[in-house]
């Protein structure tokens, strides 16, 4: 199973969520929503082979949290992986644009000073803007949206853009969510939990459950379960090659 997008420290237990992952053999992206939390995420992986850490600065908290952009070019030599960025246009969080668009075109431009990363990406209500971002800035890396929403038109562009997708439980319960997830390309999709940020029947999703999210694919994509595990397990092989390219690089 693959978690491509798990929030492993805002869990109440993280430390048991995290050896529950490494039971069942999961391969986990472990995301971080400020640069600050990024060594307390990273102790979680601890003895972990299929756990990855990314480090980030959410767009929600962009404007509380721009201050630490400094760690974030500190630290982003430790990983190969940067998330979640990006950006929200929830009526919310829209009154900080200015700050979100700051602190991601200053993110993108870390990754494009160090060769490149693997992105996991929020673009909640902004998807044209992110993928704006994205075209004037090439050699950020591969980037994978996560839980898009975006209209089909920007899933098209996305597409062309070479950009990625992490679907989970939660996007795949609505009829649009499916309906994007149909037109995704099969070589370019991961699953996620996005937990515990997501829910199913009012809890959180545990990264295990994104079990759901892949016999949801297999019901879209005419294929069995098994067959959409391995076609996941040749997606993140493909990727890890990719994200070892930007170490190299």
């Amino acid at each position: 199973m693959i978690d491509f997008h798990c929030h492993l420290d805002l869990y109440p237990d993280p430390h048991g969520v995290s050896r529950a992952c490494i039971e069942r053999g999961i391969y986990v992206l472990s995301v971080t929503t400020t640069p600050s939390a990024w060594t307390g995420t990273v102790a979680l992986a601890e003895g972990a082979t299929r756990i990855r850490t990314a480090i980030g600065l959410h767009p929600q908290l962009a404007h509380q949290r721009k201050g630490e952009l400094a760690q974030l070019e500190e630290l982003i030599g430790k990983t190969l992986y940067v998330g979640e960025i990006g950006l929200d246009g929830a009526p919310e969080f829209k009154r900080h644009w200015e700050d979100q668009a700051y602190v991601f075109k200053t993110a993108l431009g870390m990754c494009q000073a160090v060769g490149g990363r693997v992105l996991s990406l929020h673009s909640r209500r902004a998807a044209t803007a992110v993928l704006d971002f994205l075209e004037a800035r090439p050699g950020a890396g591969l980037p994978i949206l996560h839980w898009f929403s975006g209209t089909p038109r920007e899933l098209a562009r996305a597409v062309d853009l070479g950009c990625w997708f992490s679907v989970g439980p939660g996007m795949l319960r609505s009829d649009k969510g499916r309906e994007l997830a149909k037109r995704m390309p099969q070589d370019r999709v991961l699953t996620e939990s996005d937990g515990p940020f997501a829910q199913i029947d009012g809890r959180a999703v545990w990264p295990w459950e994104v079990e759901l999210a892949g016999k949801e694919l297999g019901a879209l994509w005419g294929m069995t379960y098994p067959e959409v595990e391995h076609q996941l397990a040749a997606n993140l092989v493909r990727l890890g090659k990719r994200a070892l390219s930007y170490a190299s690089g």
